[in-house]
């Protein structure tokens, strides 16, 4: 009889044992979630920071001194308005900028405007926005043929030919203005094809 209750008396106890260690475990385990959650939070949403002038600065130097100043939500275009990427930052300087400089939440989206080292700033920023063709036919003259191949949509058919008669290959678009147009600016689209005529920006229509 004695053996029999030592038995049940270790069985027992063994199992108490193990339920404490369980339990243990388990408010661990459940509360590191909770403190993730508690260290993430939102506290940085609402942080404000100045932010600098960049006008006439070296596009690189800008979105560095951007982000020393807390600001990581960077972007760029071309003021002149021909869609050019901005694919080596150093060859570009900063015309303008959006926001302007002053106090931000340090999430905002700063945007620069940019022109090439050798270009001059336009008086107006062309390129802030890229006018969406819609139902409507805008008026592309000027403006460079990737402006007006984005702009149109994306199930247009599009012929672009050599204004200045010389049939040469309209190979990069963003260094060619449109000179004319069919349709004209203002008709309705309804799936017609388009037809442009271009030269070199720094050619005459």
């Amino acid at each position: 009889m004695r053996t029999r209750i030592t038995a049940a008396a270790l069985a027992a106890a063994a199992l108490l044992t193990l339920t404490a260690c369980e339990g243990a475990d388990t408010p661990t385990g459940s509360s590191k979630p909770d403190t993730q959650q508690d260290t993430k939070g939102d506290p940085g949403s609402a942080e404000t920071a100045t932010l600098p002038d960049m006008t006439g600065k070296g596009l690189q130097s800008a979105q560095d001194q951007a982000q020393v100043a807390g600001f990581y939500g960077l972007t760029s275009h071309d003021a002149l308005g021909r869609g050019r990427n901005q694919i080596l930052d150093r060859q570009w300087k900063v015309c303008s900028q959006a926001p302007k400089a002053g106090e931000h939440p340090t999430d905002t989206k700063v945007d620069f405007a940019t022109v090439k080292l050798e270009e001059d700033c336009p008086a107006e920023d062309a390129g802030a926005d890229t006018e969406a063709a819609g139902s409507t036919m805008p008026d592309f003259k000027g403006k460079s043929v990737k402006v007006a191949r984005q702009a149109l949509d994306g199930n247009t058919s599009l012929t672009v030919e050599d204004a200045s008669g010389q049939d040469r290959i309209i190979f990069v678009e963003s260094n060619w203005q449109v000179c004319s147009q069919s349709p004209s600016p203002g008709t309705k689209l309804d799936g017609q094809p388009v037809k442009l005529s271009a030269v070199k920006f720094e050619e005459s229509c």
